[in-house]
């Protein structure tokens, strides 16, 4: 890659697709379903494992720095919730190396002579000391890469340790092992990146194993997945109790909904019972009011009645003491109404 392009992807990785104003960039997002999501999330194993024995090329999905920045710019905002994705990426890479590993294994197993459990046991502890020395040596070198020399001098000098109890368990499983197969026992398959692993490897060849990139890109993918699937365990977690928190305050406020409601019903209840109450009373009394009324008018009646019996009796009779009392007019004919005799000139 040329200087101008690395400055292109810096830049697209520092500043995203809008960086220049090109619409082109910006019509593919990082939510669609063509951009690989592991690539976000910087754990794709076609970037990890580039340039090495098992490098596996060009990704069927869409890479592009720049949409990495722009995803780790809305990742800050909200939960995107990538991590799935990628771990499902991720492990099914990995189960199919860990296929392969076993594929292996039984390849290796059918082509050597078997042995016993102890000189397994001791070809197993060779292999031990050989992976502790190849890492304890890339250790070193990276270390001293860095410029920290004092700690290099410590590592080398614990590996001296260990190249001695090395040559302690391989003088054991020489002893061991008979002379026409002890070359034959002589290989491992690691279980990291399943390539094979010699048991009389130099510390140089061991070294270079461990501290090499397909080795390392191995352990960085396997890293990986195991901070992916904590990753994802937690924000399921999170979303389990939000979701249980949304349904509890949602089934509270049914409750209290509910609640409001029986009683709004029941003040509408007594309401209703107190107009049809107020109603039969008012029924009641005009129903009573009529009869009062006619009871009334009948006690009037009978009263002007009574009045006017008495009256006409005692007009009656006052007539008729009147009559008796009175002097007879031979002239008019009649009773005068006089109370002292008249008689004519």
């Amino acid at each position: 890659m040329s200087a101008q392009a690395q400055m292109r992807a810096l830049l697209d990785q520092l500043m995203g697709t809008a960086r220049d104003g090109d619409e082109t960039r910006q019509r593919v997002k990082f939510t669609d379903d063509r951009v690989c999501k592991s690539h976000l999330l910087d754990c794709c194993p076609h970037d990890i494992l580039a340039g090495t024995r098992m490098d596996l090329g060009e990704c069927t999905k869409i890479h592009d720095l720049a949409l990495r920045a722009d995803y780790e710019i809305a990742s800050k905002e909200r939960d995107l919730f990538f991590e799935l994705d990628a771990m499902d990426h991720l492990e099914s890479f990995i189960a199919e190396c860990d296929r392969r590993t076993e594929l292996a294994k039984k390849r290796l197993a059918e082509t050597q002579e078997e042995i016993s459990a102890e000189v397994s046991a001791k070809a197993e502890k060779v292999h031990e000391l050989n992976e502790e020395i190849g890492k304890l040596l890339a250790k070193a070198e990276q270390l001293g890469a860095e410029g920290n020399v004092d700690e290099s001098q410590k590592i080398l000098m614990e590996v001296e340790k260990v190249r001695a109890k090395k040559k302690e368990a391989e003088e054991e499983y020489r002893n061991s092992m008979p002379a026409s197969s002890f070359q034959q026992q002589k290989l491992r398959v690691c279980e990291v990146c399943s390539a094979y692993l010699g048991l009389h490897d130099n510390d140089r060849r061991l070294a270079d194993h461990f501290g090499g990139k397909l080795h390392l890109g191995f352990i960085q993918i396997r890293e990986k997945l195991d901070q992916l699937r904590k990753t994802v365990a937690e924000k399921q977690e999170k979303r389990n109790q939000d979701r249980l928190r949304r349904r509890e305050e949602r089934e509270r406020e049914e409750r209290l909904s509910r609640r409001s409601g029986s009683r709004t019903r029941d003040r509408r209840r007594s309401r209703s019972r107190d107009r049809r109450r107020r109603r039969s009373r008012s029924t009641s009394r005009e129903r009573r009011k009529p009869s009062r009324s006619r009871s009334r008018d009948r006690h009037r009646r009978h009263r002007s009645r009574s009045r006017s019996h008495s009256r006409g009796h005692r007009r009656t009779s006052r007539d008729r003491s009147a009559k008796y009392n009175r002097p007879w007019d031979p002239v008019y004919r009649g009773w005068t109404r006089a109370t002292s005799w008249h008689f004519p000139c």
